[in-house]
């Protein structure tokens, strides 16, 4: 961890306010009290500041509130307040002297207005869960964001949830975009592209296109979605690869013909996989994968071996709450 990061979290962990102490320049004053250091400023909060204001007039990005907050401690401001902001917000791999974050992937398949069975949730339901990571202060961010904090090429919020779709199913067109668009939340929807446009229970192309346009990327699921682990009864090895390389190439050759988008991730059929899969997913340009695993990801799972957890048709709010750990207590002093 840089130097200047560890002065700063000195400065927001064990003296939030000592920049200010025996300066004359520091008043309480109607205008802003600043005073600027390399790696972050020391501000003094006016009336009506939040943290998102402050993230917006100082970092130019007002999704940084929470690192704002966290650094300082406090979930709160008053006027008068002493506030440390760094200018280069960074934690990269969530680790604290308590444990490390961990990201919840959630996995959808079908979301029905009227009925649920196992792999598919009522609508009702669906829109209470998306409440509820609202109300309970859960930010969801994107599949892109989730592997930049994987490898340690940024930060994200310490309670961020990725939600993702499998299949293809026209429920993802007709309710889930306009509940996702309701809470603004960022979704993955994985295809198979046999599926698309087949019969009136499937997302068409044309539907795709729309998605896309309002935030919602589009990746891989397979051509036909087979199982990838296993060969077929009938096939030889020979087979069984080439099979498995037009799976995974196909599918992103048809996405980018169809929607003119590069898929960059891959959820492997029923979650199974092996070391051949993996390798064949690097070999073909893929930056990660992702299981039915259930479990949240620290920033050292395997990018290829990402854990999800479905959400299932029978699931209360209790259950569907119990698949969002974000953090594993483990001393690290």
């Amino acid at each position: 961890m840089k130097v200047a990061f560890k002065v700063i979290q000195l400065c927001c962990l064990v003296f939030p306010a000592f920049v200010l102490e025996g300066s004359a320049a520091i008043a309480f004053a109607s205008e802003r009290t600043v005073r600027t250091f390399s790696d972050f400023l020391a501000v003094v909060a006016k009336e009506g500041d939040t943290f998102s204001s402050l993230s917006q007039e100082y970092l130019n990005d007002p999704s940084w509130d929470w690192f704002i907050a966290e650094c300082n401690e406090t979930g709160s401001l008053k006027a008068g307040q002493t506030v440390i902001i760094p200018l280069r917000p960074d934690k990269r791999g969530g680790l604290t002297l308590r444990g490390y974050q961990t990201v919840p992937v959630l996995a959808y398949h079908n979301i029905s207005p009227g009925k649920s069975d196992k792999m598919t949730v009522k609508q009702e339901m669906f829109e209470q869960q998306m409440a509820l990571l609202k109300e309970k202060g859960y930010r969801v961010v994107s599949l892109d964001q989730f592997f930049d904090f994987l490898e340690f090429k940024g930060s994200i919020p310490p309670k961020s949830v990725v939600i993702t779709f499998d299949d293809g199913w026209l429920s993802a067109y007709e309710i889930v975009l306009p509940i996702l668009k309701k809470y603004g939340y960022p979704a993955t929807l994985f295809i198979y592209t046999n599926i698309i446009g087949r019969n009136s229970k499937s997302v068409s192309w044309t539907q795709l296109l729309e998605m896309t346009a309002q935030g919602i990327a589009v990746q891989a699921h397979t051509m036909s979605h087979r199982n990838l682990a296993h060969p077929g009864k009938k096939e030889s090895f020979k087979e069984y690869f080439e099979n498995l390389e037009k799976e995974l190439s196909g599918s992103r050759e048809i996405i980018k013909k169809k929607l003119n988008l590069e898929a960059k991730y891959l959820a492997y059929p029923y979650g199974d996989t092996t070391s051949l899969v993996v390798e064949l997913a690097k070999k073909l340009g893929y930056r990660g994968a992702l299981t039915v695993k259930r479990g949240g990801n620290p920033f050292f799972v395997p990018n290829y071996r990402v854990n999800r957890s479905a959400i299932y048709g029978d699931f209360t709010l209790s259950h569907f709450e119990r698949s969002l750990a974000i953090f594993q207590e483990q001393s690290l002093k």
